[in-house]
């Protein structure tokens, strides 16, 4: 059926959307994260009268000020996409992925606009107690806004709580309970947040960094560093938590994206996760090539993270293209996993006995009508799999899936190094004169940044080829569109983000060179 499609207008409403969501992650985790930072240190602040304290917040709510100026522009454009590029997938899902979305506008975004005038404008026009509740409605609203964006996101990964009515060609929520409390979409929520308040974390650590190298306002550098690194030690704990369970899902929802994860390309049993390799460059499903140049790996992990049984078997990239691969059912039932082949040709089934349901109630043909109805749902959730023709389609880039995911665990721990290091220092009075480390503080920072695009690397790259896993693969998600507008606009964007990005790293540096208020007034 995909013959039909026009690739050039897939890949680059694909290369658009992913462009306009790298950019627009650039700026929401700090967000995330220094929100919460600044109301730690308002309410100390608040609670003890010292003018430190209030420096302290004034300077790291400037930074923040930039930053969400211009993380809402780039937000804006990313949820307009939906209607201009992928307007199928917007027809198709749109009853379910649009309730999320408009709560977080009505919910979130407006309680995070409205506090957000007193939390900056408000200093000595309302009392203390109310300009901090602010702040931490601020905060609040924030985390709120990236709760609602990522229970739709965790829905795609995992559609729930639904149905597809054959009447109108449109999926419709069944349960809006079962989406929201998706245990995918909670974890997705919780790991990605906790990942905005480690990086904020870092951030608020690397200036102040800069600030004790320089010798300048040492005293409040010290308390920032206080602040961030006891909320980002335990936001990188909890984040290894989260992490572990997000691994799980994977496991249990998307096995393809797990062998991508770990370049697994033939599964077994009592399967090892790797720590440290190298997957062979050039390797492709059914050829001889062995899997990796080297590895290092701690056997049967996977297996357990991935099932919570050390001898679980793992299906790899092989595996779940030739199907026949043992599967346990919540009921503790075994059955042989089906082919992608199989999939295809049931989704292709779904897809004709929807076209002979309308054109059967069209014609008031009610016995063909029932048939065709039944053997639609019969093979529904297949439906997605009949917009593919090659079975190998279904395997994500996994080199960019491998390492994407890699790195954002090896930084990760690094991260729990660098917050145990840095406060053990600091209580000993002796980070000052560690040159070398508050260098790396500073060089830290975009480390974070990197970490943080990794994870999302491998949330989107590695469930391709779908927009929503099983039932919409991206080539039958896109707008009836000229390829050529989407280009066109791909490099508008591509050259207005850069410009937001060089403006905003522009005035953040300066504000930092510029340092706090004296008095925090």
């Amino acid at each position: 059926m995909i013959e039909n499609f026009d690739f050039a207008l897939v890949n680059w409403s694909r290369a658009q959307f992913a462009l306009t969501a790298m950019y627009h992650w650039l700026f929401v985790p700090l967000t995330l994260g220094i929100t919460f930072i600044i109301a730690f240190m308002e309410t100390i602040y608040v609670k003890t009268g010292d003018p430190v304290w209030k420096k302290a917040t004034k300077f790291w709510m400037t930074l923040f000020g930039v930053n969400f100026a211009i993380g809402v522009a780039t937000g804006l454009i990313l949820e307009f996409e939906f209607g201009t590029n992928w307007s199928n997938y917007s027809w198709f899902v749109g009853d379910i992925f649009g309730a999320p979305l408009a709560i977080e506008g009505i919910m979130a975004f407006f309680l995070e606009s409205t506090f957000i005038a007193v939390m900056f404008f408000g200093w000595n026009k309302v009392s203390k107690k109310f300009h901090l509740v602010s702040t931490w409605l601020v905060a609040i609203g924030a985390n709120l806004s990236a709760l609602w964006i990522l229970v739709a996101n965790g829905w795609m990964q995992h559609p729930i709580g639904m149905h597809f009515n054959p009447d109108t060609a449109r999926n419709e929520m069944l349960n809006f309970w079962d989406v929201f409390l998706s245990p995918v979409a909670v974890n997705k929520f919780l790991h990605s947040i906790t990942s905005g308040f480690v990086l904020a974390s870092i951030f608020v650590i690397g200036v102040s960094a800069w600030f004790l190298l320089k010798g300048r306002e040492q005293l409040m550098a010290k308390r920032s560093m206080i602040i961030a690194g006891v909320f980002g030690l335990l936001s990188s704990l909890f984040l290894i938590y989260t992490g572990d369970g997000s691994a799980y899902q994977v496991a249990q929802k998307q096995p393809m994206k797990l062998a991508a994860m770990e370049g697994l390309y033939e599964g077994s049993e009592g399967v090892g996760l790797i720590l440290i390799g190298m997957p062979t460059p050039g390797k492709e499903y059914g050829d001889n090539k062995d899997d990796y140049v080297f590895k290092i790996e701690i056997p049967k992990l996977l297996s357990f993270l991935g099932y919570r049984d050390f001898n679980a078997f793992v299906p790899g990239v092989k595996d779940l293209v030739e199907g026949s691969y043992p599967i346990t059912h919540e009921n503790g039932e075994v059955s042989k996993a089906i082919s992608a082949t199989e999939k295809i040709e049931k989704g292709k089934l779904s897809i004709k006995a929807l076209s002979e349901y309308k054109m059967a109630k069209e014609n008031g043909n009610d016995s063909i009508k029932e048939q065709s109805l039944k053997v639609f749902r019969e093979n529904f959730q297949y439906f997605g799999y009949g917009f593919l023709n090659d079975p190998k389609s279904i395997i994500p880039n996994i080199p960019l899936t491998f390492y994407s995911f890699h790195i954002m665990v090896v930084l990760g721990f690094y991260f729990v190094l660098l917050f145990v290091v840095v406060l053990f220092l600091i209580f000993k009075n002796k980070l000052e004169t560690k040159k070398w480390l508050l260098r790396l503080a500073i060089f830290t920072i975009p480390l974070a940044y990197i970490a943080s695009m990794s994870g999302w690397i491998v949330a989107e790259v590695g469930r391709q080829p779908w927009t929503i896993q099983d039932l919409l693969p991206t080539v039958a998600a896109v707008s009836n569109i000229d390829a050529s507008a989407v280009q066109i606009t791909f490099w508008l964007f591509a050259i207005i983000f850069t410009a937001l990005l060089i403006a905003e790293i522009k005035i953040m540096t300066k504000q930092i060179k510029i340092g706090p208020k004296e008095g925090g007034h």
